[in-house]
């Protein structure tokens, strides 16, 4: 990836690319040695004085982690461009290696597509979802995008839309639920609602009812691990399939309809481009559905 600007100021170059291309401390420093630096086409150190209206480019370059083995295969790719990649993840994929599972990982597959499409890229993921959560997950192609991406989440510029199917029927038709989460004790993975717990707000909209069943948009305003299950848990209208997060009446509809893993599904995310600041939006091919028999 390049990244390039015209100096509109005179300056140290270092000055120059922390301040007009926002790079961060940590990326330079990495970069320092690689002659990625340049001014009018000139490799250059970063105590270099730029004059007003000549060009500093920067070679950003990062490869995968090398510690996985690629896997080809195929995955649903929804957007992809210099910077970023979506991908539609199904569900039963989890998203990065874990110490006793390696393979069968969308980090490993997004490597298998670098290898056949010939790009040298690294794998920053931007959002993650649970194993059985399907949908949109946005991966940066290098620690500058991801750090770019990382403040506008901080600054609440994402905006991510789920699609759950719920057993129930939300009182009113939208609403905002704010219900702290906390762990659950003795190292469990689990969350609970937790008094004590992070701060973590989600708003939803009712889209279709049947048989008792709902079709819910969900907003997460924060990013609590298991916040939209664990929200929809409390505000009386549990995920179907969900195997952690039920009540007796949930799990017996989700035996009825043999759902086996929640039916949630990250059907849209909208951002700022990081590197241009257009409007971007991008959403999955998959989506949850009301069952059609009662």
């Amino acid at each position: 990836m390049e990244l390039r600007v015209t100096a509109e100021r005179q300056g140290k170059l270092l000055s120059l690319l922390r301040r007009e291309l926002n790079m961060s401390s940590g990326l330079i420093r990495r970069l320092k040695f690689k002659n990625c630096f340049f001014v009018d086409g000139e490799p250059s150190h970063t105590d270099r004085i730029v004059q007003v209206g000549q060009v500093v480019t920067v070679i950003v370059r990062e490869h995968a982690d090398e510690a996985f083995t690629p896997e080809h295969t195929p995955i649903d790719v929804v957007y992809e461009d210099e910077s970023l990649l979506a991908a539609d993840k199904p569900a039963g994929v989890i998203v990065h290696p874990t110490f006793r599972r390696t393979t069968g990982t969308l980090l490993t597959q997004v490597m298998g597509y670098y290898e056949r499409t010939g790009q040298t890229c690294a794998i920053h993921f931007v959002n993650r979802l649970d194993r059985d959560t399907c949908g949109v997950v946005l991966l940066a192609k290098n620690s500058h995008v991801h750090g770019l991406c990382y403040e506008m989440q901080l600054a609440g510029k994402f905006r991510k839309t789920y699609h759950a199917v719920c057993c129930g029927v939300p009182e009113n038709e939208q609403g905002r639920i704010e219900l702290p989460i906390g762990r659950v004790d003795g190292g469990s993975l689990l969350r609970r609602i937790d008094p004590d717990g992070a701060e973590a707000v989600t708003e939803y909209r009712v889209l279709e009812t049947a048989d008792g069943l709902s079709l819910v948009e969900l907003h997460p305003i924060t990013g609590r691990t298991h916040q939209l299950r664990l929200h929809c848990l409390a505000a009386g209208f549990p995920i179907l399939g969900d195997p952690q997060y039920f009540t007796a009446e949930s799990r017996a509809r989700s035996a009825q309809y043999g759902f086996t893993v929640q039916q949630l599904c990250a059907v849209e995310l909208s951002l700022p481009h990081p590197m241009t600041g257009a409007e971007l939006t991008i959403r999955a091919n998959r989506d949850v559905f009301l069952p059609k028999n009662g």
